[in-house]
């Protein structure tokens, strides 16, 4: 190779180097110039955050932590200017004045804390509940007066309260309630009306000692003797009409019977014969006392003390202690 092609490669080498060396002191130049800064934002919410950046405008250190404003936040500095001397950036409320100095120091509000702050972005959890719900029941009164005599409540059918299940969507957080949303709601137990009848209050001008004997059977008694008749008969069997009249019929069958007239010539006399019927085994008659009775029980008593019968035995057990003929829950048997 010949001097002169050696000395021109040389020359491009050294040419070379120098725009290297320019290129990385005016970069290490340029890197000098950069200022890092310490910057100071304060959200609305309170919570402090400290930042470096070598941002110096207010939109764009917001940008580069990903901070956006809601629609009723302001910005101190505005997003438009560049950073102030004290290095801060405050988020307020539109309705909070705030101004600050170069030379004035941001006060922290003393009422919330950085728990606060993050509370209020803990997880929200959702639950499905299942609560019961009473459905109160209705009352009912029926006007069955006759005539213009004086009158009195009686209830014959006692209320119950129903229940209700209701499904809800509940939200907690924090382990308290936020939301709740109600999704479904189904009845598990209907609720039974109370009833109540307005009844003619029976009056008679017999005294209560007094007792008439027809013919035919027919009797005729005082109030407070109709009152225990039903009560007794009642108390003997109440499921029906027919039942309540299967009773006192076996009574009034008894007193035309020469082997049970012993016992009395009426119906009352046989229900208050000893070890026959309920009244001198046990007391749960007295609990029916003064009209504690369905009204079909007290019809089935006087249509019987005025003649009308159902069979013709004279004497009855509680259904499955003897064969015979079923009425209304009780076996009757032993034929007139």
């Amino acid at each position: 190779m010949k001097n002169n092609d050696k000395a021109s490669i040389s020359l491009k080498k050294i040419v070379c180097i120098s725009i290297i060396l320019i290129f990385l002191l005016s970069v290490g130049v340029m890197a000098g110039n950069v200022k890092v800064n310490n910057v100071k934002i304060v959200l609305s919410s309170g919570y402090e955050m400290d930042v470096l950046t070598t941002k110096t405008s207010v939109k764009d250190i917001l940008d580069e932590n990903h901070i956006v404003l809601l629609e009723d936040e302001k910005v101190t500095p505005n997003t438009s200017e560049e950073l102030s001397d004290n290095n801060t950036i405050i988020i307020s409320k539109e309705s909070e004045n705030i101004e600050i100095s170069d030379n004035e120091e941001v006060e922290k509000s003393s009422d919330i804390t950085t728990e606060d702050v993050l509370n209020n972005y803990s997880t929200i959890i959702e639950k499905i509940v299942v609560e019961k719900e009473k459905i109160p029941y209705e009352t009912i009164t029926k006007d069955v007066t006759t005539g213009s005599g004086t009158k009195q409540d009686r209830v014959v059918q006692e209320g119950k309260d129903g229940i209700r299940e209701v499904t809800y969507k509940v939200k907690y957080q924090n382990g308290e309630e936020i939301e709740k949303i109600k999704i479904s709601s189904k009845v598990v137990k209907e609720p039974v009306d109370k009833i109540v009848e307005i009844r003619t209050k029976q009056v008679t001008t017999r005294s209560s000692s007094s007792r008439t004997t027809y013919n035919n059977g027919t009797w005729s008694y005082s109030s407070a003797e109709i009152d225990l008749l039903c009560a007794i008969t009642a108390q003997e069997c109440s499921s029906s009409y027919n039942g309540a009249l299967a009773v006192i019929t076996t009574a009034c069958n008894r007193t035309k019977s020469s082997s049970w007239k012993k016992y009395g010539s009426d119906p009352l006399s046989q229900y208050k014969a000893p070890s026959q019927f309920c009244y001198s085994i046990d007391n749960h008659w007295r609990k029916r006392l003064n009209g504690n009775y369905p009204s079909y029980v007290k019809q089935a008593v006087l249509d019987a003390l005025n003649g009308k019968r159902n069979h013709n035995y004279l004497s009855f057990r509680a259904a499955g202690y003897h064969s015979g003929e079923i009425i209304g829950g009780n076996v009757y048997f032993n034929s007139l």
